[in-house]
């Protein structure tokens, strides 16, 4: 399936300023509009649709969300539009709630990453229980993809010899054995890591080793040095 599902900040919303937004794909108008008024009613922003392509044609605020979808739903089903998320690379939270659920569904619907799947009629409390876990797995996985943004921003700022000097270091060579990889004298390692720490704003080694970690740029090793 192909849409103008478009993921970004829209009239000012802003990851910020905005609070997490719970979606809504429901086609039971009434059962609409009752988890719309749930979600309103504990201080939660809603935006509800009635179909999944519905949804796939709007523009998102790209902030912290869930989406609470049903099972079976006109057109693309709930598990069918799980995996569509998934092929367009969204990975919003998603709590499933159906009345003819079985077990094949929950499997496949889990084993897609999904929150929870509840079957009708469930408990209010229950259902924000699970939105609550679902926000807070969206808002962790946003704070790991800008935790990575700001890191590979610092080091795209080290020139090409301080990114080579900071990937060895990283794997636990000594400034000696760094300086011998790359055919450099001792005291030029010493500088190229002062440039490295200052540049990526590391307090010590192991905090550069942290860094690396995150960047994928490291590798196994077991010798330790010292900052």
């Amino acid at each position: 399936m192909t849409g103008r599902f478009d993921w970004r900040g829209q009239g000012g919303h802003t990851e910020a300023s905005t609070k997490a937004i719970v979606f809504v794909v429901e086609d039971d108008i009434s059962m609409r509009r009752s988890l719309t008024n749930l979600f309103r009613s504990v201080g939660l922003e809603v935006v509800a649709f009635g179909s999944a392509r519905e949804m796939l044609q709007s523009t998102m605020p790209d902030v912290t969300s869930c989406l609470v979808l049903d099972v079976r739903l006109p057109g693309l089903s709930g598990l069918d539009y799980q995996t569509e998320l998934a092929r367009l690379n969204i990975h919003i939270p998603i709590i499933f709630i159906t009345g003819h659920g079985d077990i094949p569904m929950t499997v496949r619907a889990m084993k897609g990453g999904a929150v929870d799947f509840l079957s009708k009629p469930f408990r209010d409390q229950e259902l924000l229980d699970a939105v609550v876990a679902a926000t807070e797995r969206d808002r962790k996985r946003r704070e790991a993809q800008r935790t990575v943004a700001n890191l590979k921003s610092l080091f795209e700022t080290l020139s090409p010899r301080e990114q080579a000097v900071m990937k060895l270091v990283a794997t636990g060579l000594m400034n000696k054995q760094v300086a011998a990889e790359l055919g450099l004298a001792e005291i030029t390692v010493k500088i190229y890591r002062g440039h490295v720490m200052k540049k990526m704003r590391a307090r010590s080694l192991a905090d550069l080793i942290r860094m690396s970690e995150t960047l994928g740029i490291s590798a196994n090793h077991t010798e330790q040095t010292q900052v």
